[in-house]
């Protein structure tokens, strides 16, 4: 098993300020995912639990599973960082989820750019084979999040 990392950027025009605060209420993504990641991924049902402060945890249900996440580190503003403590849920190709982060930064054109990374583990070889096709798969789901994310702070603007 190797331990790999992707990272999803993407720029919003509502202030660092808005989309710092949808992130930390976001609850759960309200629209449906398109459908090549209904095909591969478990449908989410809801969270539970607080995620505001280090130390808390959610629990994450969806179809047929659940994640644990538990916060353990939040610059407020501009880092929020979890692990899953927890994953009782199967994900393709041998995943096994072991945290991530969301960063904001502000850029040029008084946009600001936020990050989603995710940690796991894959455990399908050849890794060299696995590894691009895992990537892809997370970077889509990563940016379905993230205009999520976004819709929710403009409408908050």
């Amino acid at each position: 098993m190797m331990n790999a990392t992707v990272v999803t950027r993407r720029s919003f025009a509502p202030k660092k300020s808005q989309l710092w605060q949808s992130l930390m209420f976001y609850e759960q993504i309200v629209e449906p995912p398109p459908w090549y990641l209904r095909l591969l991924l478990p449908r989410p049902i809801r969270t539970e639990g607080a995620k505001s402060a280090v130390g808390d945890e959610a629990l994450c249900l969806y179809d047929g599973g659940h994640l644990i996440k538990r916060v353990t580190r939040i610059d407020p503003g501009h880092r929020y960082e979890f692990a899953v403590v927890e994953q009782k849920l199967s994900l393709g190709a041998a995943i096994q989820l072991s945290g991530g982060s969301y960063t904001l930064r502000e850029i040029d054109g008084g946009r600001t750019e936020l990050s989603v990374t995710t940690h796991y583990t894959g455990g399908r070889s050849p890794r060299w084979a696995w590894r691009p096709i895992e990537a892809a798969f997370c970077h889509l789901f990563h940016r379905h999040l993230l205009e999520s994310i976004g819709r929710k702070a403009g409408a908050a603007s």
